[in-house]
């Protein structure tokens, strides 16, 4: 396993993690809001087959965080921390792998960069819009839009709110030890990056039309973050999109159900190199 630090286009530098054969085919996993690249654990046996690398978001885990909200809300930014750990790590047969708002970092790095060396992508949860673009439907009760405590400057508020969050992230509890580490993760973010992340409009479906090439859209059947009709509506958009809904799962099906998460990202890279 190679931990880094890599440089983005403005100077931001973003923790990454690198691990399994460097010749073999690459899964890239983006986190979502107010996470970080330890929610990804689960998918560590994968390493056996395919190289794993994963990165904290700018403004959290051990990445920096810039106190400028201009540098969460440029979508060229996002693409460019994504194009920064490619052009770095080289990974043979890139697949992009997004969570939640995870998919709207792909989103950018195809609409800045264009698609170039990704084989294929892998949503689980995503979004699919955010800001004015955002239709009603396309959030359900626990997203954080919804709760305006997870953005308070007020520490003891957030705090409490982000357990609510972290908790509304699945359908049932995980392993108590790991959900700790995963709340501490989310209150390593602040109310400023929580904030900023949202302050933008932007549709991800003409992005995903305009990617001709295999992808997975996972989804838990009793998601209350990002309903399931937001990921039925991103496999319809995707001209090679597959839709695989999870029964008893919520907003994080790499963790409620990873054996299933990964042999599905395992056969999807088997569409890609046969």
């Amino acid at each position: 396993m190679t931990n880094l630090s890599i440089r983005s286009s403005d100077g931001t530098h973003l923790a990454v993690t690198d691990v399994g054969p460097r010749d073999a085919p690459a899964f890239v996993f983006i986190h979502g809001w107010a996470q970080a690249r330890l929610a990804w654990t689960a998918q560590s046996p994968l390493a056996d087959r395919f190289r794993l690398i994963s990165f904290d978001l700018r403004g959290h885990g051990d990445s920096d965080v810039p106190q400028d909200p201009a540098a969460y809300t440029d979508t060229r930014l996002w693409g460019d921390d994504v194009r920064a750990v490619l052009e770095a790590q080289q990974p043979k047969t890139p697949m992009l792998v997004g969570w939640s708002y995870g998919a709207r970092v792909i989103g950018a790095y195809l609409a800045t960069h264009g698609a170039g060396t990704v084989a294929g992508i892998a949503l689980a949860g995503g979004v699919l819009a955010l800001g004015s673009a955002r239709e009603e439907w396309m959030a359900g009760p626990d997203s954080p839009g919804m709760n305006r405590a997870l953005y308070s400057d007020d520490d003891v508020a957030r705090a409490e709110a982000t357990r609510g969050f972290v908790a509304a992230c699945t359908h049932a509890p995980l392993d108590p030890g790991f959900t700790a580490h995963l709340i501490a993760a989310n209150d390593r973010v602040s109310a400023l990056v929580r904030r900023s992340l949202f302050k933008t409009d932007e549709d991800l479906r003409p992005v995903w039309a305009a990617f001709d090439r295999p992808a997975l859209v996972v989804h838990g059947a009793q998601d209350s973050v990002i309903p399931g009709a937001v990921g039925q509506a991103a496999a319809n958009a995707l001209p090679q999109g597959t839709l695989a809904v999870y029964d008893d799962c919520g907003h994080a099906p790499f963790l409620e159900h990873p054996a299933r998460f990964n042999a599905d990202l395992a056969a999807l890279a088997e569409r890609i190199t046969p």
